[in-house]
């Protein structure tokens, strides 16, 4: 959920470490630090925002450094507690991704030997336990040091007396890149992008010698091979480019993202499995869950096979149903109970499929078969283009199992989109902006679209907000309703219309006002609700996205008129590395 960023090479590292980690603030972070070793060990480490401080290149020499965004997990945020941390003697400095599940006991174990800790992290353990096997060599003393570490870790590793990056992976994103006589290490690509697309993906297990023009790569302690691959994403197409926001620009790329996400090959080998299938399970979490419920009513619609929606942390406490078909549904790869439930489901010998954005992933290196969605780069933290693409990909395996019937519903969306975009919801979000809890509700497959809209509202507004199977109302949340909870109605003309209007009356006669979302031309929908938005005339699929990225702008706009920090909302993180 943190960020690291590491450099060796011919320039001053400060720079290149400082603005990788700028690149990296989407992920979520409450402090940062960037360590250099000239001779010495160098550090400035800060609570706060590397946005809002200012790092002097002059301060910290060298042209080898490493760098950190941390999301507290152990100990408060503070100066203390960021990254890098550093041994006794201050010669070796680490930054770290993940979680150590024994840090206690090697804690109490190093303090008995004499070593002295300055945080209440976990990962100042892993700094004195490489200083406890240091003897002359920083490889070695690594080697030494991960063998006695339980749970996730990317590590980046310096030394003032040796000019090399040491780098160790488990469970936690790293990747190399390799540039002209220099090299970088990061979380993930986009720090690395503007240098270089050639991206080594290291796997779990692997330790890391960077030089500045080689790299050396073992696991096990023997010397292993992995290829670098040419990544197709460019430093550009990370930028706003012109757009407010990141979440802006990532909302009005959609028309293209679901194009091409939906255009994607499926192997035959990947169909044939599928075909085979008596039964699907999908583990998700957040949004890629909502987009896996989707999935299940038009799987079980369109072709008539069953399908199992579970939360991804929830997945241990059931027991797979052995020899199905499972989807691990996951934007960034690495989401860590995601890659759980896989795993478990790859024990009882599931046939499994990753859908991801992020080439190189975790998830991509357990599952059987890998289905990429083709979003590009997504820096909000807030779901938007990858969950359309998400629902792109799982639309082409719909239609690859029920022979292509929905293909011509599909073919017409790209126009559609575009017109939902250009519908101004600012003045839906003046209803919204001072309400004190906010309901969403649909039937149907609009239920899930309905649990998604509430999400984006919460994540990026700080409002309070619920979504609701409109039947569920009466069993509860009626008692909540009153002239300060408007409700947002998702009332499209399908076989649900006529119950949906019946639960739209029974929510205005509680005081509640109404934002009705419907098909456009719906003259009843639009008298009965306070504020009324057509959706363009098109097929039930397109509907159904269009009500989505309709709903991302009211969250979006509403957002604005509070003045929240839209890309980064407090306490979230892009990409959810712990469990």
């Amino acid at each position: 959920m943190c960020g690291i960023v590491g450099y060796i090479g011919r320039r001053n590292a400060v720079p290149l470490v400082v603005e990788g980690l700028k690149r990296l603030e989407y992920r979520g972070y409450d402090s940062f630090g960037v360590a250099t070793a000239d001779g010495r060990i160098n550090i400035i480490k800060k609570q706060g925002r590397i946005s809002e401080s200012c790092v002097d290149p002059l301060l910290l020499k060298g042209c080898m450094g490493i760098g950190h965004t941390r999301w507290a997990t152990h100990g408060v945020p503070n100066d203390v507690n960021a990254h890098p941390h550093t041994s006794c003697n201050g010669d070796i400095a680490i930054v770290h991704n993940g979680i150590i599940e024994n840090y206690s006991e090697i804690k109490r174990s190093l303090t008995a030997e004499g070593h002295t800790f300055l945080s209440d992290t976990d990962s100042e353990v892993v700094a004195h336990l490489i200083e406890k096997y240091y003897n002359g060599d920083i490889l070695q003393a690594v080697f030494s040091a991960v063998l006695h570490l339980k749970g996730s870790y990317a590590l980046l590793v310096i030394c003032s007396s040796e000019k090399r990056v040491i780098a160790a992976r488990k469970s936690s994103p790293l990747v190399i890149g390799e540039g002209d006589a220099e090299m970088f290490a990061s979380s993930d690509m986009t720090p690395v992008l503007e240098y270089t697309r050639k991206i080594i993906f290291l796997e779990d297990g692997d330790v890391a010698d960077i030089r500045d023009s080689k790299v050396t790569i073992y696991n096990n302690k023997e010397p292993v091979e992995r290829k670098s691959e040419l990544v197709e994403w460019d430093f550009e197409s990370a930028k706003k480019g012109g757009f407010d926001h990141f979440m802006q620009k990532e909302i009005f790329e959609q028309p293209d993202v679901f194009f091409n996400s939906f255009n994607i090959e499926i192997p035959e080998k990947a169909v044939a499995d599928l075909k085979k299938a008596s039964q699907i399970t999908v583990v998700a979490c957040g949004t890629s869950y909502h987009a896996g419920m989707m999935f299940r009513y038009m799987m079980e619609k369109y072709c008539k096979i069953p399908v199992r929606v579970e939360i991804a942390s929830e997945y241990m406490n059931f027991n797979p149903c052995k020899n199905s078909v499972m989807f691990a549904v996951t934007q960034s790869g690495e989401t860590a109970d995601t890659l759980a439930a896989l795993r478990s489901a790859k024990n009882e010998n599931c046939i499994t499929f990753a859908i991801t954005n992020v080439l190189g992933s975790s998830v991509t290196r357990s599952a059987d078969h890998v289905l990429y969605t083709r979003a590009g780069p997504e820096i909000s933290v807030a779901a938007t283009k990858s969950f359309t693409a998400q629902l792109a990909v799982l639309l082409k395996i719909v239609s690859c199992l029920c022979n292509d019937d929905i293909e011509v519903e599909i073919s017409g969306m790209h126009p559609v989109i575009e017109e939902a975009l250009l519908y101004d919801a600012e003045p839906a979000a003046l209803i919204c902006r001072d309400a004190a809890s906010l309901f969403f509700i649909g039937r149907g497959i609009f239920y899930p679209v309905s649990l998604e809209g509430a999400l984006k509202m919460k994540e990026i507004t700080y409002i309070h907000a619920e979504g609701y199977a409109a039947g569920e109302l009466k069993h509860g949340p009626f008692s909540l309703l009153c002239e300060e909870t408007p409700v947002i109605a998702l009332c499209i003309k399908d076989d649900s219309y006529p119950v949906m209007m019946s639960n739209i009356k029974e929510v205005k006669a509680r005081g509640a006002p109404v934002i009705g979302i419907g098909s456009a031309g719906d003259i009843d929908l639009e008298e009965i609700c306070d504020f009324y938005i057509p959706l363009p005339k098109s097929s039930e699929i397109s509907e159904i996205i269009n009500a989505s990225v309709i709903l991302q702008m009211l969250a979006y706009k509403t957002a604005v008129l509070l003045g929240r920090d839209i890309d980064k909302p407090r306490n979230l993180a892009k990409s959810v590395t712990v469990i």
